[in-house]
């Protein structure tokens, strides 16, 4: 096997021509079937007792197309090494047309390499941190929201309004004809919740008990259901029972209710603000996060490698049709256009060679006190931590992501020390909005 020096057909793309000597090949052939004629089980002949004619009539076009692969993928790899390569997803190895040559056969690899990656002067990147504090109202808040998840119904005599629950029984139809999915008996529906449309909930506001009404409803443009999207149709509702909500008492039950297993009202508030106290904190990281990766992006200078952007794209196409699925869409039948994953899957390439390279230029990688301070965090919010720290070390996959998210909180570190920070007085309220 013979190689020529690489070609460079473009930044990152690279060629060469690999020629395997047909004697070479026909040698390790014969050595393949000989050694398979020692195993081999073909009907009316005993193990071992096979006559080579029929092994190769059996087997060698088989074992003549393996000892071809593996005779260019070695010669490939021995480039690949001699010239200190680092291969950017997978090569495209085809036969030459037409052969030039009756004593061996002609193959041309195409590939490309890992680029090089240049992160510029990040002094002028300005990254905002919000600074919050969790007040006594962000507190009341938060119980009234539990409450309200606890709310319990209690049959009235009187019109629903927002906040009541209605139960409806509902047909859609569209030109006069009922269409899937829009029919319903005893549907226990919260007005208000936004579960339905809204035109559809405001019409059952004003609606009593045994009171039916029709009514007509266009769907929105960008309805997740093509079907129905745009479209006008008309429903039939009828209105059966309605119940207004009565929230808990703040007493000891609930304060039992949440965990607290002496019902202590204080105790209560005070495990609400530390678990407010660490939702706050992931979102000022991920805030974080967000502005120093873009910072990253902006301020880093590299070719990215078309290779990788496909994969992603075929990884990005494959989890999409899979969450379709647990939908309950029939994916397989689906044609997502690869176009549609382009920019995403170029983005997620190109931050995460910036990352790599900041990585290995800075000695960032997560280390083993760090993981285990992040695990110990996270089981905090269990009733057993103790278990739960060891639940993550017996699970690999697991120790992993956990390594993962404290490498790219290393990352925002060391780019919040090379950029501007600004901190920003931030509500509570506003920073749990903002990060929906």
């Amino acid at each position: 096997m013979q190689q020529t020096s690489p070609e460079t057909t473009s930044p990152l793309e690279r060629r060469i021509d690999l020629s395997c000597s047909l004697k070479q090949i026909e040698s390790e052939v014969e050595s393949r079937l000989k050694r398979l004629a020692r195993t081999a089980k073909i009907p009316g002949f005993r193990p071992g007792k096979v006559p080579l004619k029929i092994v190769t009539q059996q087997y060698g076009g088989q074992v003549r197309q393996e000892v071809i692969g593996d005779s260019v993928q070695k010669n490939f790899s021995d480039v690949v090494r001699q010239q200190n390569f680092r291969i950017a997803g997978y090569p495209r190895i085809e036969a030459k047309e037409p052969m030039t040559s009756a004593e061996s056969l002609e193959f041309t690899a195409t590939f490309e390499v890992y680029p090089d990656v240049v992160v510029g002067d990040l002094s002028n990147a300005i990254i905002k941190r919000p600074v919050t504090e969790i007040s006594a109202a962000d507190l009341d808040r938060t119980v009234d929201i539990l409450r309200k998840q606890r709310a319990h119904f209690h049959k009235v005599d009187r019109i629903a309004q927002n906040g009541d629950q209605a139960q409806i029984d509902f047909e859609g139809k569209m030109d006069g004809v009922p269409f899937e999915g829009g029919q319903g008996k005893d549907v226990a529906l919260v007005l208000g919740e936004g579960r339905f449309l809204a035109d559809f909930e405001s019409n059952v506001v004003g609606m009593k008990a045994g009171d039916a009404k029709s009514f007509e409803l266009t769907f929105p443009a960008d309805y997740h259901g093509k079907d129905l999207a745009g479209k006008t149709v008309v429903f039939d509702v009828k209105v059966n029972e309605v119940a207004e909500p009565h929230l808990p008492e703040l007493n000891t039950d609930f304060a039992k209710s949440l965990g607290v297993e002496d019902g202590d009202l204080e105790r209560m508030r005070s495990e609400i603000k530390l678990n407010l106290e660490r939702e706050s904190k992931k979102r000022v990281q991920a805030k974080l996060k967000e502005q120093a990766m873009q910072a990253l992006i902006e301020n880093a200078t590299l070719t990215v490698p078309k290779s990788l952007v496909n994969i992603e794209i075929e990884r990005l196409m494959e989890n999409t049709l899979k969450d379709l699925q647990s939908r309950g869409m029939v994916a397989k039948d689906m044609t997502l256009p690869p176009q549609l994953f382009e920019a995403q899957a170029e983005r997620r390439v190109r931050l995460g060679l910036i990352l790599a390279e900041v990585v290995k230029q800075n000695s960032l990688r997560a280390q083993p006190e760090q993981v285990r301070a992040m695990i110990e965090e996270y089981a905090q919010s269990f009733e057993q931590p103790e278990q739960m720290v060891r639940w993550y070390y017996q699970k690999p996959e697991m120790l992993a992501e956990v390594e993962a998210v404290v490498l790219e909180d290393n990352v925002v570190t060391w780019t919040m020390e090379k950029a501007k920070v600004e901190d920003v007085a931030t509500p509570f309220q506003e920073l749990m909005e903002g990060a929906k």
